[in-house]
Parts: structure tokens; C-alpha cells; sequence
């Protein structure tokens, strides 16, 4: 019983030690993309369903 308490304590305490190092990296990459300028557009390619050899279901 001391065993499983002990992995479950250890468990929890990683995970919570993980879980502020990410938040804390989120709030760090918020902040620097906000400065960023650049912006990209997603290139979007237009379906050819006249040369598909699948038929629309009707």
C-alpha cells in the first residue's frame, strides 16, 4: 500500500511539474508571436472532381 502511494505521489508530482513548464512556455511563445508581423496565408488547392475516379453519392 506504501508502494502504490508512493508511485502515485511521484506520478502527480512530475505531472504537475510538467504541467508549469508548459504553461509557462505557452505564455512565453504568446507573447513573442503577438510582436510578430509576418503574417502567412495558407494555400488552399481547389478539389478536381472531374478527374476523379470516385463519383458524389446522390
Amino acid at each position: 500500500m506504501i508502494t502504490f502511494f508512493t508511485i502515485l505521489f511521484i506520478i502527480i508530482g512530475v505531472n504537475a511539474v510538467m504541467l508549469f513548464i508548459n504553461l509557462n512556455g505557452a505564455g512565453r511563445n504568446r507573447k513573442t508571436s503577438v510582436g510578430n508581423t509576418e503574417t502567412s496565408a495558407s494555400k488552399i488547392f481547389p478539389m478536381d472532381a472531374t478527374s476523379s475516379k470516385y463519383k458524389k453519392a446522390v
